[in-house]
């Protein structure tokens, strides 16, 4: 079977999705015909709160929820075959993931602009909301941690995409000053930028920086970036939104979309043949039910996406009416990415000759079986396919192989980064308003907030525990990887539950909403008890950390319950 197959199938489902199925939803249930004054304009403060053109809040919003999730989970993923990996890419997307952000989005410019956390005690009770601030909390610290390890790595593997990356961040603060300063029309910085940073990707191509040329060791030299990116991400997350934030995420979705057609041109090109079977028979790793669902968490659907949707997004929204095209179509954008991810896994890979691979290290001809050969080195190997796979792709375009190459390294990188320090941000209003909550007023200082954000996560990166998988020493964010898929799914079915108790006290259709909700919390729970097994005898710290996650979920569950058993009781 030939890898257009699976691009083709990708796009009509998306197209479809978004024409008729996110119009349905817009009229049946979110209604986004009720006239309301969005908070960006009701709270307008030109720091958090500010009124934006979709097309430029759509680049903050893809950006930030596209970033290296989508593209780790599906190259992990591919090990039980490319079958379950589409499916679960594309259907997930159209009739999970893009229903949740875009609900998300809705009830919060609905709300004034309040997270799903401070809306669950409107709709359930105070109990929860400080359940859900916990659980939020944890998982950003996760989210932190990972992708700030996989950028790192990327700089260090491939020096070549160091320049780029870091050019990006003065070119973003020049455009933001022209654009809001400046009184500037949005079409020509834009555009002027965007040349500009596919030149620095050349230069860059021939312009390796790597700390190690100058005596840093490998781990060094990793550890280094890390720190830079935590300082970063920290300085970002409390600069008003249009200096940094909007600019760069404006820019680098135009970056990105290009990326992705180079992408899929190269597959129209090349047309490579799948190399992976449709549905892997030995396993010597977990079973695919329900450890697939988890394993491509972001590619899907993903809580983390709600957070954006609700921390930063709807504070941005101009008009109720650009919430389909924000929310939804932002979705569909990153279904767009994972399926690239995939195909770069699972027929891509097969036109890579010599190579490295992070878990086996030099490989002369790779393909599926080589890659793929154990859940181990599947897992180890990370985002390598992606890189490998699709880098090869873009060669096939006339691209020498190390621009290829840095050009794959920018992407996810860029994809990464944009999520880290809109993750800070988030991490900062929901520690505010646990503050808040609890009346601890140093957590509603900013600085202070945005070194609790940080400095955890820091923790999560330099220490090191045994993975009970693979029995490997691993960093601590990456061990625990497979918590934040389950953890991150069921935040999403957590956020769903929000969303159905409340357009079911509207009067609205809920199954759209309901059915994805009770998917996701019954994955997520077996897939949490099946490394809470794992985990119990090898680390009594993540077990007990896995079983205090299963409680909260547990306990966020019954509130639910109770609420919707006191409303039947009363009619």
């Amino acid at each position: 079977m030939n890898s257009i197959s699976l691009a083709l199938f990708g796009f009509i489902v998306f197209f479809l999705g978004y024409k008729f199925y996110s119009k349905w939803l817009s009229k049946r249930i979110y209604d986004l015909q009720e006239k309301i004054l969005t908070p960006a304009h009701e709270f307008r403060d030109d720091v958090d709160f500010l009124p934006t053109r979709k097309h430029i809040l759509f680049g903050h919003h893809f950006t930030s929820i596209a970033g290296a999730a989508p593209i780790i989970g599906p190259c992990i993923a591919a090990y039980w075959g490319w079958l379950p990996a589409i499916l679960w890419v594309v259907l997930g997307t159209v009739f999970m993931g893009a229903v949740h952000d875009f609900g998300a989005l809705v009830i919060s410019v609905k709300e004034k602009g309040k997270s799903v956390a401070d809306i669950s005690a409107k709709i359930l009770n105070g109990r929860v909301r400080i359940l859900f601030l916990i659980f939020i909390i944890l998982l950003i610290w996760l989210v932190l941690a990972v992708f700030a390890m996989a950028i790192a790595d990327l700089f260090v593997a491939i020096p070549t995409s160091v320049l780029p990356v870091n050019i990006a961040i003065i070119i973003a603060l020049v455009v933001g000053w022209m654009i809001y300063k400046k009184q500037v029309g949005v079409f020509f910085p834009s555009l002027a930028a965007l040349i500009l940073l596919y030149i620095f990707v050349w230069v860059g191509s021939q312009t390796p920086l790597s700390l190690e040329t100058i005596g840093f060791s490998k781990t060094q030299a990793t550890n280094t970036w890390i720190i830079f990116l935590f300082i970063y991400s920290g300085i970002a997350s409390v600069l008003p939104v249009w200096i940094l934030l909007q600019p760069r995420d404006y820019i680098n979705s135009h970056l990105l979309i290009v990326g992705l057609a180079l992408l899929y041109l190269g597959v129209f090109i090349a047309r490579p043949e799948l190399d992976a079977p449709m549905l892997r028979t030995t396993l010597d790793g977990p079973p695919i039910f329900p450890l697939l669902f988890v394993t491509i968490a972001c590619g899907a659907i993903s809580g983390f996406h709600g957070l954006v949707s609700s921390g930063t997004s709807s504070k941005q929204l101009d008009q109720l009416s650009d919430a389909r095209f924000v929310g939804y179509g932002g979705m569909i954008g990153e279904g767009t990415l994972a399926l690239a991810s995939t195909i770069a896994a699972v027929a891509g890979i097969s036109l890579v000759t010599q190579c490295n691979l992070p878990a086996v290290g030099n490989v002369v001809d790779l393909n599926w079986s080589v890659y793929y050969d154990s859940w181990s080195h599947a897992t180890g190997n990370k985002a390598a396919a992606f890189v490998l796979g699709g880098g090869a792709l873009i060669e096939s375009l006339g691209f020498s192989k190390n621009l290829a190459t840095t050009l794959m390294a920018v992407l996810v990188i860029s994809f990464a980064a944009t999520t880290l320090d809109t993750a800070t941000r988030v991490q900062r209003f929901i520690l505010s308003e646990l503050g808040s909550v609890l009346n601890i007023k140093p957590l509603k200082n900013k600085l202070i907030a945005t070194l609790i954000a940080v400095i955890p996560a820091m923790l999560l990166v330099f220490t090191n525990v045994s993975d009970p998988s693979t029995g490997v020493v691993k960093q601590t964010g990456w061990v625990l990887w497979p918590i934040f898929g389950a953890s991150n799914q069921m935040l999403a079915a957590l956020i769903l539950m929000i969303l159905t108790l409340y357009f079911w006290q509207r009067k609205k259709p809920i199954f759209p909403l309901l059915i994805p909700m009770l998917f996701l919390m019954g994955i997520t729970i077996f897939s949490l008890i099946y490394k809470a097994k794992e985990f119990f005898g090898s680390n009594l710290l993540l077990f007990a950390l896995d079983i205090f996650l299963i409680g909260l979920i547990i306990w966020m569950i019954i509130e639910g319950l109770v609420i919707v058993f006191n409303k039947v009781k009363k009619v």
